[in-house]
C-alpha cells in the first residue's frame, strides 16, 4: 500500500536570506559641492586684493629694492649709472660719528619712554576701569591726543616750548618770577627730555586702551575670591591683576619699543636733529641722506641697519617676556 507524504509547513525566511550578499559593493557617498563656493572664493580674493596690492607696492617691493640699493652707489638724481660697491656704504656708516650719536639718542629715548609711558598708560587704564558717572568723558579726554596728528601736536608743543611760550610763563607765574624757564628746544640738555614729554603725552592714550582691554579680560570671580580672603588692593593687583596682564604687557612693551626706535615726526618738525645733534635719530638720518642729500644707497644702508637693530631688540624683548613654565 502506497504511503501518502504528510504536508509540510513552509519555513519562514531566516534573517540571512534578507541580508545582501557579502560580496556586494557599497557605493561610496558622493560629495556634494556646495553651490556658490567657487564664487565665494573669488569674492574673498577680490576683497583682499586691494590690501595685497598695497602691501606689495609699498612694503615688500620697497624693502627688496632698499636691500639691493644698500650695496650700490645709486643716487636719487644722477647721470652716472648704478654700480655695485659692496660694503662701502656700511663702512662709511660705521665710521660716521653722527650715526653713533643718533644711535645713542634713540637708546636714551627708548630706555626712558618705554617704562614711563607703559606705566602711565596702565595707571590711566586702572582709573577708567571703574564704573562711575562720567567715565566715558575721561576715556575720551585720555584718548584724544592719539587721534590728533603728530605733526599738529608737534607744532602746538613747538610754540609751548618757546622761550616766551606757555610752559615758561606757567613756571614763572607759579614761582612768582623766581624760575626763568630754559629754551627747551634750543638747549642740548633739555631738547630730548622735551621730546620725551611730548611723546608720552601723545601716545599714552593708545596703550591705555590696550591695557584696558587686558583688564576687562580678567575674570571678576578672581577678584571676588581675593576679597573673600581679605586681600588688600595692592595684593589684588600683585597676585590677580598683574599675572592676568601677562600677554597684554608683552604686547605693550613691544609696540612702545618699536615706536620709540622709529622716532621721526617730532624731530623733523621741532628740532631737525639739533641742537648739536642732540635729538638726531636713525630714521631722521636716513631721510636726510635719501631725500635732501639724494644719497639713496647710503639711506638704504642706514635703513637696513635699523631693520636689523629693531629685529634684534624685538627678539631679545620677546625672549625676556616669554611665558616660563
Amino acid at each position: 500500500m502506497a504511503t501518502v507524504p504528510l504536508p509540510t509547513r513552509p519555513r519562514p525566511a531566516t534573517p540571512e536570506t534578507a541580508l545582501p550578499p557579502s560580496n556586494a559593493r557599497r557605493k561610496a557617498p558622493t560629495k556634494h559641492r556646495r553651490p556658490g563656493s567657487g564664487r565665494e572664493q573669488l569674492s574673498g580674493w577680490g576683497m583682499i586684493a586691494p590690501a595685497a596690492v598695497l602691501l606689495l607696492a609699498f612694503i615688500f617691493i620697497p624693502a627688496i629694492l632698499g636691500f639691493g640699493l644698500a650695496f650700490t652707489n645709486a643716487r636719487l638724481i644722477s647721470p652716472r649709472p648704478v654700480e655695485f660697491v659692496g660694503l662701502d656704504n656700511f663702512a662709511r656708516l660705521f665710521s660716521d660719528p653722527t650715526f653713533y650719536r643718533a644711535l645713542l639718542n634713540v637708546a636714551y629715548f627708548t630706555v626712558v619712554i618705554v617704562p614711563v609711558q607703559s606705566g602711565l598708560a596702565l595707571v590711566m587704564a586702572l582709573l577708567i576701569n571703574k564704573k562711575f558717572r562720567g567715565v566715558n568723558f575721561f576715556r575720551t579726554v585720555y584718548f584724544l591726543p592719539v587721534v590728533t596728528s603728530m605733526v599738529v601736536v608737534s607744532l602746538l608743543w613747538l610754540f609751548m616750548y618757546r622761550k616766551d611760550g606757555l610752559i615758561n610763563e606757567i613756571l614763572s607765574a607759579v614761582s612768582f618770577g623766581l624760575i626763568d624757564g630754559p629754551d627747551w628746544l634750543g638747549d642740548p640738555n633739555t631738547a630730548m627730555p622735551a621730546i620725551i614729554i611730548l611723546s608720552i603725552w601723545q601716545a599714552a592714550g593708545f596703550h591705555m586702551i590696550i591695557w584696558l582691554a587686558g583688564l576687562q579680560g580678567i575674570s571678576g570671580e578672581l577678584y571676588e575670591a581675593s576679597q573673600l580672603d581679605g586681600t588688600s588692593r595692592w595684593q589684588q593687583f600683585r597676585y590677580v591683576t598683574w599675572p592676568g596682564l601677562f600677554h597684554t604687557r608683552s604686547l605693550v612693551l613691544v609696540t612702545i619699543t618699536i615706536q620709540a626706535l622709529g622716532l621721526f615726526d617730532q624731530i623733523s618738525v621741532m628740532t631737525q636733529g639739533g641742537p648739536m645733534d642732540s635729538t638726531t635719530t636713525i630714521i631722521y638720518e636716513a631721510v636726510q641722506s635719501g631725500y635732501r642729500q639724494q644719497e639713496t644707497s647710503y639711506a638704504s644702508a642706514i635703513s637696513l641697519v635699523f631693520f636689523v637693530l629693531v629685529l634684534i631688540v624685538s627678539a631679545v624683548q620677546r625672549h625676556l617676556t616669554r611665558e616660563k613654565d
